[in-house]
């Protein structure tokens, strides 16, 4: 059931609580894509907008999917505490590290290695669901900083570049992301 077109103080505390997430993307064919998301790569910047930046991964699927669909969700369920879901519903702009715009976005966060995308995500629709079917899970850190960042600073730039060349172009669907146009 929605509960409205905007996030409130508790809301924003709930997501703020929260050590990860999940994106769900599609185009107008082809397959949905589903993606867990974690580490420091959320900001709240209104009640209508959030900014995610997206870190290197085997695919890139979010990215094609925005180029021919701007449509995304976000959900948030509670693994601890007081059961919910909170799904955020809108539409999302790419940023690139070569677009306008990128800088100022990009100091949101710290700095991780292989940072590939920021998504600026307009909420038009906010729902929560009780969360009762939702186990209870203990956190006990994430992988990002000891696996994750340190394998794509090992590689540098042009390693890097290199991987997002092999892996990060297409989706499985065969759409282009735009990662380097």
């Amino acid at each position: 059931m929605p509960t409205g077109p905007k996030l409130n103080g508790t809301l924003r505390a709930f997501i703020e609580r929260q050590h990860m997430f999940f994106v769900a993307t599609a185009a107008a064919t082809g397959r949905v894509n589903l993606s867990p998301k974690g580490a420091d790569t959320l900001r709240i910047l209104s009640d209508t907008r959030v900014l995610w930046l997206n870190l290197s991964g085997s695919g890139n699927e979010t990215a094609g999917h925005l180029l021919e669909q701007n449509r995304m969700t976000l959900m948030f369920c509670a693994f601890e505490g007081d059961a919910m879901i909170l799904r955020l519903y809108g539409s999302a702009k790419t940023l690139h590290p070569r677009d306008a715009g990128w800088a100022e976005a990009a100091a949101q966060f710290p700095e991780i290695a292989g940072s590939r995308q920021i998504f600026d995500v307009q909420i038009d629709m906010v729902q929560t669901s009780c969360g009762t079917g939702v186990p209870l899970m203990e956190f006990r850190k994430s992988r990002v900083e000891e696996e994750l960042a340190p394998f794509f600073a090992d590689m540098g730039p042009e390693g890097v570049e290199a991987y997002w060349r092999k892996k990060n172009t297409e989706t499985i669907d065969g759409l282009p992301t735009g990662i380097f146009e």
